[in-house]
């Protein structure tokens, strides 16, 4: 470092190394940080909060856009999610695919 550039540091020197990331050194690292009172990040059990819903399946279908117009405005007219009308959708071809297996 030179008087001229007091706030210059000489990188030249420095080199970088990876983290050791085999399982022994991990356990050795994670026991270590809780002697010290160091926790997990990750996150506990989810305590109260609201219900998981019993509609979990969530699916993204892609469809022509007069088949997505005409999907939201029965579930419009009827007062009911888009999901319903697809769910029952669903339940009138399984019974037809039933029909036709016989």
């Amino acid at each position: 470092m030179s008087d001229n550039a007091p706030f210059q540091i000489d990188i030249k020197g420095l080199r970088s190394k990876s983290k050791p990331a085999d399982n022994r050194s991990v356990a050795a690292a994670d026991a270590a940080g809780e002697e010290h009172g160091f926790f997990p990040r990750e996150p506990g059990a989810r305590r109260g909060g609201r219900r998981p819903s019993p509609r979990t399946g969530q699916i993204h279908a892609k469809v022509l856009p007069d088949v997505a117009e005409g999907i939201a405005e029965e579930a419009q007219r009827r007062g009911v999610t888009q999901g319903v009308v697809i769910e029952e959708a669903w339940a009138l071809y399984e019974q037809q695919a039933r029909k036709a297996d016989r």
